[in-house]
């Protein structure tokens, strides 16, 4: 295969019956290009063909395959003279695991870009359990872990729950507003509403890191390549993140990882000068949805002047967030489609028309596409065109060579990297100071160490002096005045028995922490004992009861009642609520016959009558 260094051929067209192969120079290459359709239509097959010329070329590029399948072939494409330029990424390789770790020497003034990429990362695969609070308390531990050489992921679950480990991380940090977070505002936190706040974290990420597979990838201290390397050398990185060998939420994390990576590592060639001088390296993500996190959009914008060049391929618009599908339609150069959808068609006619219209996206044929190709820095009008045939597979490849030289070099056997991932979480453990209340034994790693006089610890620690013979001594806790305080060997002898009870001690106001010069002669106080029951026997005490007879009881006669009366004084109640219901009508009497019947009383009218 004769390649040529300026143009990579993808496509052919036919026009008047002559079908012409053509490409895309390098500098176009460098605005990226977009390819989008259905699955089935061809869109692997042209990546293939495009990376098949870039490595037979000579040229440094980068895939990220969540399928595997891409991946896997292009090693056998390979030539003999660049087996060395390869770096095998494959995660389900357990016998060899290849370290990549994000967080490895990350210069000062790129601490909080890579901080930021990571929790992009983060919140993309897990949308539905992210909060503020989430993002807030993961950020400080990731800035604060960037700031530590030799720090990894999994040192991010230790911050919260390994005290001890967070007080050695916190004393190192020379960033004062992160280092005012722990100390100032996580200290004060209630120890359940700390759990709760960080329970969420420690979940999803422990969830990555409890994956041997994964944990064996991202808890080794230093990364088996180096990616500025493989920029500014052109070597060829695969990167195998089959979602069916190692899942796919891990491959949907490592792959928003090593663009994320990717990307950063493009920015540091800001020190090269002249952007002639920067080599170009060609990216090439299928189903780059998987791995587009709202950081993208800075990415293809920016990419350029550091010579990554992006080629991404998916299948439908929707897959993509809607900041990312500003970012692809406003500052992609080159614009590919297969037949997609109605609904992709509907926005993908604004980039076509009027060349081509909704239904003539919707209805294109296998490896038939409609594309605007960048032209020396400006954008064709749309034409229609037909992928090249996929090309065969060498007989004769270095497949099996490649793997091999790519674990030996690469890759380091699993049973060091687990030892080295155990040492991890054991150097941290450091012998803790010993300290005794009286009537109280404290536990220590060091009691056996019977030649120890005095400790130290690495955290913070307080002056004392011993209660015996006031020998200056350090303790984990602020020493109150009320409790004794021993050294090693005075400590001992207690235990055995050899040692008076100590005194009463009573601080002086004027003393500083911990120092005591005043004493007296008496006994620690007690608390008082539990009061003793007396077990006896208790009876009720009853009275004599003296009976009653019924028959002594005075009787109530019983009154007659007479029904005759009960009757007329029913009738009286019934009339006179007739009577209220249906008053008589009330007839006007004027004032002066009014007065004439007062001065009339006591007359007997004609028809009256007197009853005596």
């Amino acid at each position: 295969m004769a390649f040529t260094e300026e143009i990579t051929f993808f496509a052919e067209t036919n026009f008047r019956n002559q079908r012409k192969r053509f490409g895309i120079k390098a500098p176009d290459r460098r605005k990226h290009a977009y390819i989008i359709g259905k699955t089935g239509m061809g869109k692997t097959t042209l990546l293939e063909n495009m990376a098949i010329q870039d490595i037979a070329s000579g040229k440094g590029l980068g895939i990220i395959d969540p399928h595997g399948e891409f991946a896997e072939k292009m090693l056998a494409f390979v030539p003999k003279e660049r087996i060395d330029d390869v770096i095998y990424f494959n995660p389900s390789d357990t016998r060899f695991p290849i370290a990549f770790n994000p967080m490895e020497r990350v210069a000062l003034n790129q601490r909080h870009l890579v901080a930021s990429g990571l929790l992009g990362v983060f919140k993309k695969i897990w949308p539905d359990v992210w909060s503020p609070r989430m993002e807030y308390l993961l950020s400080n531990a990731i800035l604060s872990l960037l700031e530590i050489p030799g720090s990894t992921l999994l040192g991010i679950n230790r911050m919260f729950a390994e005290k001890d480990f967070r007080k050695k991380i916190v004393a190192q940090l020379s960033d004062p507003v992160v280092k005012a977070f722990w100390e100032k505002e996580y200290a004060q936190y209630q120890e359940r509403f700390a759990t709760e706040a960080s329970a969420a974290i420690q979940n999803k990420v422990g969830q990555f890191i409890s994956n041997p597979l994964i944990r064996n990838i991202v808890g080794q201290e230093t990364s088996s390549f180096d990616l500025r390397k493989i920029m500014d050398e052109g070597k060829i990185l695969i990167m195998n993140l089959s979602k069916g060998k190692i899942g796919e939420e891990n491959s949907r994390l490592l792959g928003a990882m090593l663009v994320t990576k990717i990307y950063l590592t493009a920015m540091t060639r800001v020190d090269i000068p002249r952007e002639e001088d920067r080599r170009d390296f060609y990216l090439y993500v299928d189903e780059f949805q998987n791995f587009a996190t709202e950081s993208f959009a800075s990415i293809l914008s920016e990419a350029r002047k550091y010579r990554l060049n992006l080629t991404l391929a998916h299948q439908y618009v929707a897959q993509m967030d809607e900041t990312v599908q500003d970012a692809v339609f406003g500052n992609v150069g080159s614009m590919i489609s297969f037949r997609v959808g109605a609904q992709d068609a509907e926005l993908l006619e604004k980039e076509f028309s009027p060349e081509f219209m909704i239904q003539d996206l919707v209805n294109l044929g296998f490896a038939q596409i409609y594309l605007k190709l960048m032209i020396d820095g400006v954008a064709s009008r749309p034409f229609s065109a037909t992928t090249l045939a996929p090309y065969p597979i060498p007989k004769d490849n270095f497949k099996a060579e490649i793997t091999r030289k790519s674990e030996e070099k690469y890759g380091t056997e699993q049973i060091k990297v687990e030892e080295g991932i155990a040492e991890y979480f054991a150097k941290d453990k450091e012998n803790k100071l010993v300290s005794e209340f009286v009537g109280q034994g404290t536990k220590s790693e060091d009691r056996g160490n019977e030649k120890r006089k005095e400790q130290r610890p690495a955290d913070k620690t307080f002056e004392a002096n011993c209660i015996v013979d006031g020998k200056r001594i350090f303790v984990s806790f602020e020493p109150d005045g009320r409790r004794p305080i021993y050294c090693q060997e005075h400590l001992e002898l207690l235990r055995a028995g050899k040692l008076d009870k100590p005194e009463r001690i009573v601080p002086d106001r004027a003393s500083v922490g911990g120092v005591f010069e005043k004493r007296i002669n008496s006994s620690y106080a007690r608390p008082l004992p539990p009061p003793q029951i007396k077990r006896e026997f208790v009876s009720r005490h009853v009275e004599a009861v003296k009976p009653i007879s019924l028959k002594e009881l005075p009787k109530k006669e019983n009154k007659e009642i007479n029904l005759f009366e009960l009757r007329a004084i029913l009738e009286e109640s019934i009339k006179n609520k007739e009577i209220e219901k249906n008053p008589e009508p009330q007839v006007y009497v004027k004032s002066e016959e009014r007065d004439l019947g007062k001065k009339m009383s006591g007359v007997i009218r004609p028809g009256e009558s007197v009853k005596f």
